[in-house]
């Protein structure tokens, strides 16, 4: 079956000299894979810079159901980057959230709105000028809501963030996955924030990576098999 969709590049690993396999997020269906031939060559349709982490695509694809590679009969470029290439900061944070949605994203079906908010966060790192330290933190309590385990935020007192069930509460939890009365509040504000004021939120860089340990913590006890993300640890140095 002969489709266009549109695409969120999440992943590329090179499978041979002239071909690579790349995963990426469709709107059409989901999570797929697709063998990609030819790559450094001039004329390929498959450009270097259409693979990069994050990139919105539009291909033309062959899709059988049911089959765990496809191929793609041409893709372009659906939104060009203005920054996300060229700046520093956003191209490690692009890095990181490509590979927490490579770990996260495993339905082969299609998701709507799940399709629409990533897109738009991603445009959204584009073209974001203040808060950029806090986008990452800000996106992932976001995506929660998406797979099924978002924090419960209809709380008016703030102490202890239970991890494994996901709500506030005033007593200790009886388990040690928990987040203390100050790191509870610091959970809380970036729950409660969005893209349009995430630069009033004011973390050291101590609380920032907390935080970022914290939100991790909270995907793997709540995604079965989320093994390390790699590029954790080039992030919290990111913000020196």
């Amino acid at each position: 079956m002969q489709v266009k969709t549109r695409g969120i590049i999440l992943h590329s690993i090179k499978y041979s000299d002239s071909a690579s396999i790349i995963t990426v997020y469709t709107e059409q269906f989901g999570r797929a894979s697709y063998m990609v031939h030819g790559v450094n060559k001039k004329k390929s349709m498959c450009r270097p810079a259409l693979m990069q982490p994050l990139s919105l695509v539009e291909m033309d694809v062959s899709h059988v159901a049911g089959k765990e590679l496809h191929r793609i009969k041409d893709m372009q470029m659906a939104y060009n980057f203005t920054e996300i290439p060229f700046h520093p900061i956003k191209i490690t944070l692009a890095l990181f959230i490509s590979e927490m949605l490579f770990r996260t994203l495993r339905q082969t079906e299609p998701d709507e709105s799940l399709f629409f908010f990533v897109e738009n966060s991603i445009q959204q790192l584009d073209c974001c000028e203040a808060g950029i330290a806090n986008f990452h933190l800000v996106f992932l309590l976001k995506l929660t809501r998406y797979l099924g385990f978002e924090p419960n935020s209809d709380v008016e007192t703030v102490r202890y963030f239970d991890l494994m069930n996901g709500i506030f509460q005033n007593n200790k939890p009886l388990h040690v996955h928990f987040l203390t009365e100050a790191d509870s509040v610091d959970f809380a504000a970036v729950l409660h924030a969005d893209y349009s004021n995430m630069h009033q939120l004011v973390f050291s860089r101590q609380k920032r990576i907390k935080l970022l340990e914290s939100i991790v913590d909270y995907y793997r006890l709540h995604i079965p098999d989320f093994h390390g993300v790699h590029s954790l640890e080039v992030l919290q140095h990111l913000f020196d």
